[in-house]
């Protein structure tokens, strides 16, 4: 069910639940004229209702990659609001939680310049995410906590089991990436 957050002031967004759970879409509802747009993209009260708990950004992140750069899985202990200013990507999230009812299903994002949406993901701690940019791409990650690469973890981006169809099978990565371990690996802590 879509809803429209609370308390608008000049524009909007609406707050529609993903199939994943713990993941929403935040669906701006952008004023255009002549000169471009104007979009709220986030307000801390909306996310705080979304997820039933206190909200605050502990830390923001940009990155750039440029086009057929694939980054992730990682999952870490915090909350992480996504949104992609420049540029097009897919974003896939995975469940890695064994007591979720998504447990081991993913689900695709195209966000960013069309094809893609102008739109921000929620995705809740605990939850696995990556993506591949096909142009060059400004990626922002607000996220709850900040940096400990001690609670850091993740798997391989191609790991069979999920199923995931990217658009390509010869990303750039990082060794950081490329050294990850399968999926059935990470669930049991490796």
């Amino acid at each position: 069910m879509t809803t429209r957050a609370r308390h608008q002031p000049r524009v909007g967004f609406h707050v529609q639940p993903a199939r994943i759970h713990g993941v929403w879409r935040l669906q701006p509802e952008p004023i255009e004229d002549s000169r471009g747009f104007f979009a709220e993209t986030y307000r801390t009260s909306a996310v705080e209702e979304i997820l039933g708990r206190a909200y605050s950004f502990a830390q923001s992140n940009h990155s750039r990659s440029q086009a057929n750069t694939l980054r992730g899985f990682r999952s870490e202990p915090w909350d992480k609001l996504i949104y992609i200013p420049r540029g097009t990507a897919l974003c896939v999230v995975v469940d890695p939680r064994p007591d979720s009812p998504t447990f081991r299903q993913h689900e695709s994002f195209m966000l960013g310049d069309a094809p893609g949406q102008r739109e921000r993901l929620l995705i809740s701690r605990g939850l696995c995410n990556a993506f591949y940019t096909l142009t060059e791409t400004d990626y922002l990650n607000d996220v709850s906590k900040e940096f400990d690469a001690s609670v850091r973890r993740g798997f391989r981006w191609n790991d069979p089991s999920l199923g995931i169809e990217w658009p390509c099978t010869d990303p750039l990565l990082s060794e950081s990436d490329r050294m990850l371990p399968d999926f059935e690996s990470y669930l049991s802590g490796h």
